[in-house]
């Protein structure tokens, strides 16, 4: 198998685990999603901190962040992602995947408009056009709900935050943003077993049963696992077909929400998805274009 052809396998795999992991999620439902949070962070620092272990390079995570301005970058970055996690945890509770899918959908536009906005990209008319085809869909549902899918906005512009600041400043890994997080999720744990956070009453489900226990630990490989292969494709595959590999990760999400989930396709769904679909189609056909125009 080519190099090629193993990155994009990593990718429809990284792809995959995040598209169907609102199945997992939804296994640990009974468990508040700030204490979800919190083990997601400790444990992904675990496997992350073992990985980099093997490589020899845990020191140099420490030192990622062992100056004054490096910190500041990767706490807010930190803070994006964390607010993108619980965001995506609540909504799998809630019964809000099909949101969260919006979110993931319109991300990608988002990233294009963010990227105009910060790096003074200029865009053609086309990627434009895919720009107000979204903002479109917004615009339907916020009528036809009668509320704005905060959700689905919220996550597409935390997630886009946190690359505007990765790709400004070529910030470390992952790994980073989990170990500023730990003694944050670390007290929260502490503060729920002690029942300082929950009125007196222990209120984490740490150590209940076994099943609970384990999933709260498999959080850290359910998080780590997908980045890696991700890693791993970004270096073999080409920017417009990881682009349009990722799709795949908010079309399961779609699928989880309303044929396993049953949650409510209203008509302003009907109208708005579409739109979405067809912003999508339209952007990544002028990516195509500009990819083939610069290989030529």
């Amino acid at each position: 198998m080519s190099e090629t052809r193993k990155g994009i396998s990593a990718m429809i795999a990284a792809c995959t685990i995040w598209g169907l992991s609102p199945l997992f999620y939804k296994l640990l439902a009974a468990v508040p999603p700030g204490e979800v949070l919190a083990h997601r962070t400790i444990w992904s620092f675990v496997f992350f901190a073992v990985i980099l272990i093997v490589q020899g390079r845990f020191i140099a995570l420490f030192q990622s962040i062992a100056s004054a301005r490096s910190f500041c970058i990767i706490f807010f970055a930190s803070l994006m992602i964390a607010t993108n996690w619980f965001l995506f945890i609540y909504s799998v509770q809630v019964g809000r995947v099909l949101e969260a899918s919006l979110g993931y959908y319109i991300f990608p536009l988002v990233a294009v408009f963010l990227g105009t906005v910060v790096f003074r990209e200029r865009l053609v008319l086309v990627q434009w056009g895919a720009v107000v085809l979204a903002a479109a869909a917004v615009v339907v549902l916020t009528i036809g709900l009668a509320v704005p899918p905060w959700i689905a906005l919220t996550l597409a512009i935390t997630f886009g935050l946190y690359g505007v600041v990765k790709k400004r400043l070529s910030i470390g890994p992952v790994a980073a943003e989990v170990l500023i997080l730990l003694p944050i999720a670390a007290l929260w744990l502490y503060l729920m077993h002690s029942g300082l956070a929950t009125e007196g009453r222990p209120g984490a489900v740490w150590g209940l049963d076994v099943t609970t226990t384990a999933l709260l630990i498999a959080t850290g490989p359910m998080t780590g696992g997908p980045l890696m292969l991700f890693s791993y494709a970004s270096k073999r595959v080409d920017m417009a077909s990881l682009g349009l590999i990722q799709y795949i990760n908010p079309t399961l999400q779609f699928g989880c929400a309303v044929l396993i989930f049953l949650e409510p396709f209203t008509i302003w769904h009907a109208i708005a998805f579409p739109l979405i679909w067809l912003a999508l189609a339209v952007y990544s056909v002028a990516v195509l274009r500009r990819m083939r125009a610069v290989k030529l």
